[in-house]
């Protein structure tokens, strides 16, 4: 049983480039679909990579990760080209000039970008209702887009609540009462409809650099978090599906116990799922986000796929997460019928961390690829779950997993050589067959390996050090803020060829 894959081991070896949208060197202080995408896509074409792998594209809000969402089925504003617009008619280069986005092109500056960047758009929203045809262009892409009234309601009542989330609410408009909501209705029109304007944009941008990354032979890996962020549109409008008491609170949240990396756990805060209810209307909330998923990507990344299997449930309020239980999850149920429903993704689960027999099941019951991260297969353990053999050419022996230099969430291959052990070294050195330019000797060997998929994050290709990190865990700032710069790209290049050679 399978999700847009195959179980027969029958595999195609492939390799990919981990680039973020928001690290593309866009104009404007941050990536996006336009002409930075397409030339990107182009060079991966060139070099023989047939994936582009992604982070989670949703409305990112505050530490701007996008694994905290403000909706699992919008698309970040931030990512609209402000240079096709122009090409509309819609804005001028001398306004978008005119805009201070930042002044370092190696760093996102969320601030400015939330402060410069809709005021842009909103000009761009009032040129197109003046040209005529907006309002019914935006009423047919409704009728594709399910989801787009609730998260263009949610964002037009938190903007005009200041900001706050949504749980803080008057109580009419928290709990979605229609008296409430219809009072309010025409107050916030003008923002409601630019909020669907917005994602009506951003989908014919995403569509044409789609297409043409097919054409390339490069496929899109996407990646959907599992959790839903508490403040989004998610748990406002489709609430029946979570762990919340009759007021809107999580009875519990999400995290993981502790660890040899972590004495108090992790306290990831997300409300959990209701899953006996899920499973009784037939998964329909998370059907809903791998129908959106599908639209978007070929391949879909699944983060933390243990809590398919099992999850663990923290009391609210905790300060961290050495209190709570294991439960069980429906991850066999949902998977299966998305199978039934035959959605055309292939699914990649990322089945890091302590992995118990009933995750193992699961991956195994899918037959979903899980990963392998390079950075922890270099120790004594002649067991360890990321160590892999040299590919002997033959498609039966290729194994059904996507090995990584690295995550987000890892230093970058460059900066975890400087820092290694000379154990951990003398390890990496045997593997690679050298000791001559590490680690990039070590990266060309694990393209070599027996994983069917190998992906290799973009700052790894440039050899960038500790200063291209996309993402600490447990910090919260100083993250998702590191793009390539234009005068990088032949690098890039260069060095992505030489290490499909």
């Amino acid at each position: 049983m399978t999700v847009g894959s195959s179980m027969s081991g029958n595999y195609t070896r492939r390799r990919g480039v981990l680039m973020p949208v928001f690290s593309l060197p866009s104009e404007y202080g941050i990536g996006t679909l336009g002409k930075a995408a397409y030339d990107f896509v182009d060079r991966l074409s060139e070099c023989g990579a047939s994936i582009w792998a992604i982070l989670p594209t949703g409305v990112t809000g505050y530490g701007d990760s996008p694994y905290q969402s403000f909706s699992s089925f919008a698309l970040n504003p931030y990512f609209l080209d402000l240079a096709m617009l122009c090409d509309e008619g819609l804005l001028t280069k001398e306004e978008c000039d005119s805009v201070d986005f930042g002044s370092d092109p190696s760093a996102v500056d969320y601030g400015r970008l939330y402060e410069n960047r809709f005021p842009l758009l909103m000009t761009a929203y009032a040129r197109a209702i003046e040209k005529g045809g907006t309002m019914e262009s935006i009423a047919e892409f409704e009728k594709t887009a399910p989801w787009l009234e609730d998260h263009a309601v949610f964002t037009a009542l938190k903007q005009m609540q200041g900001g706050r989330p949504w749980y803080e609410w008057d109580e009419g408009l928290k709990m979605r009462d229609p008296a409430a909501l219809g009072a309010v209705r025409e107050k916030i029109a003008c923002e409601v409809g630019f909020h669907k304007f917005l994602q009506m944009k951003l989908a014919e941008q995403w569509a044409k650099l789609s297409d043409h990354a097919l054409k390339k032979g490069v496929l899109i890996m996407g990646d959907l978090p599992i959790y839903c962020a508490y403040d989004s549109a998610d748990c406002w409008a489709y609430r029946e599906n979570f762990l919340f008491d009759k007021d809107g609170r999580p009875v519990e949240v999400a995290g993981v116990p502790p660890d040899y990396f972590c004495e108090d756990g992790q306290l990831w805060g997300n409300p959990l799922y209701d899953w006996p209810r899920m499973k009784k209307d037939g998964f329909s909330f998370w059907m809903a986000r791998l129908r959106r998923a599908a639209e978007l990507y070929s391949i879909l990344r699944i983060d933390h796929f243990r809590g398919f299997a099992s999850y663990y449930a923290v009391p609210a309020g905790a300060k961290n997460a050495k209190i709570g239980e294991w439960r069980k999850a429906e991850g066999r149920a949902l998977f299966k019928k998305a199978a039934e429903e035959g959605l055309p993704v292939e699914i990649i689960a990322e089945d890091l961390g302590f992995i118990t027999r009933d995750v193992k099941l699961l991956l195994a019951n899918t037959g979903f690829a899980g990963m392998q991260v390079m950075e922890f297969a270099f120790d004594s353990d002649r067991k360890n779950p990321h160590r892999n053999k040299r590919w002997d050419g033959r498609p039966e022996s290729l194994r059904n997993k996507i090995a990584y230099t690295g995550t987000h969430d890892n230093t970058t291959m460059l900066d975890w050589w400087e820092n290694a052990d000379e154990e951990t070294k003398r390890i990496a050195e045997r593997y690679a067959g050298t000791k001559e330019d590490m680690p990039f000797s070590l990266m060309k060997a694990i393209m070599n390996c027996d994983a069917r998929l190998a992906v290799f994050p973009a700052a790894d290709v440039l050899m960038k050090g500790a200063e291209a990190r996309i993402n600490t865990p447990a910090t919260e700032t100083g993250n998702w803020t590191w793009r390539m710069r234009p005068d990088e790209t032949d690098l890039f290049a260069g060095n992505l060829k030489k290490l499909f050679e």
